[in-house]
């Protein structure tokens, strides 16, 4: 399909949202951003919670696409991730649906199967298809989202494509994270791929960089045009020798979720 020009980025004060900010106008973008806190040299940016349906109303109006990074990221108490991550996302697609959006990039997260267990080497890598077994509420939140998305298609027509999100950071900072690493422009490009990809309905792909060390399968991502260009097995020797590989009597390292399945990072710190 012809690439949107107008993008609503929710959630674009938070670090993956700060890197697509940077790297999503080469692709012809018009960025209209969208967080609960200003952002900082971006005075027409809208500051509202996703709680506020008209607010959210305004921000969809006239968009091409949305992609919808907002929401808690890290575990925090039900009520939270209820109120931020599924009311939240459920707002949002409420005001597509009303707004006549058409595409939404939905960040997802490989919290949605975080107790699958980790393929070892020469398994076959996890499929898209795999039984959820979300690891936190975080988690929970991901998978809800996912059902969401497939019911806003089913009954209004709404495409989405799910991006199972694992680590978007410059640089990996951890040995798990050499297998789940997606890198900032490969994060720029799955998303291009994801807004422009045609008659995507609902489809669920992971988020990674084509590392040697991957443990899922991208076949659904490479499907909407996505070419993976970075690997983090450049990182690997200065990880593996301050930390040591990955240990098979740990729990926190032999399952997609790392720590979130023992011991989660609480929000807010």
């Amino acid at each position: 399909m012809p690439a949107p020009r107008t993008i609503l980025l929710t959630g674009a004060a938070g670090g993956l949202g700060t890197l697509m900010r940077g790297l999503l106008p080469a692709y012809g973008y018009e960025l209209r951003l969208f967080d609960l806190v200003p952002i900082e040299g971006e005075p027409g940016a809208i500051t509202a919670d996703l709680a506020d349906r008209e607010a959210l109303r305004e921000a969809v109006r006239g968009v091409d696409a949305i992609i919808h990074l907002a929401g808690i990221s890290l575990e925090a108490s039900f009520d939270k991730i209820l109120r931020a991550n599924i009311e939240g996302t459920y707002n949002l697609y409420e005001a597509a649906r009303e707004e006549g959006v058409r595409r939404i990039v939905f960040a997802s997260s490989n919290h949605a199967i975080g107790w699958t267990p980790a393929p070892a080497a020469g398994e076959p890598l996890i499929p898209v298809d795999t039984p959820r077994r979300p690891d936190t509420f975080y988690g929970l939140s991901k998978s809800f989202g996912e059902d969401l998305a497939q019911l806003y298609q089913d009954q209004h027509g709404i495409e989405t494509v799910s991006v199972r999100i694992g680590s978007c950071f410059r640089e990996p900072t951890s040995v798990r994270m050499l297998s789940v690493w997606l890198s900032p422009e490969d994060g720029a490009r799955l998303f291009h791929a994801a807004l422009t990809a045609p008659d995507v309905a609902h489809t669920v792909v992971y988020g990674s960089s084509a590392n040697t060390r991957l443990w899922w399968d991208l076949s659904t991502a490479r499907a909407l045009g996505y070419e993976p260009q970075d690997d983090s097995e450049r990182f690997a020797q200065k990880l593996v020798a301050e930390f040591g590989e990955l240990d098979p009597d740990d729990p926190a390292q032999t399952h997609v979720g790392g720590p979130f399945v023992t011991d989660p990072p609480i929000w807010p710190y």
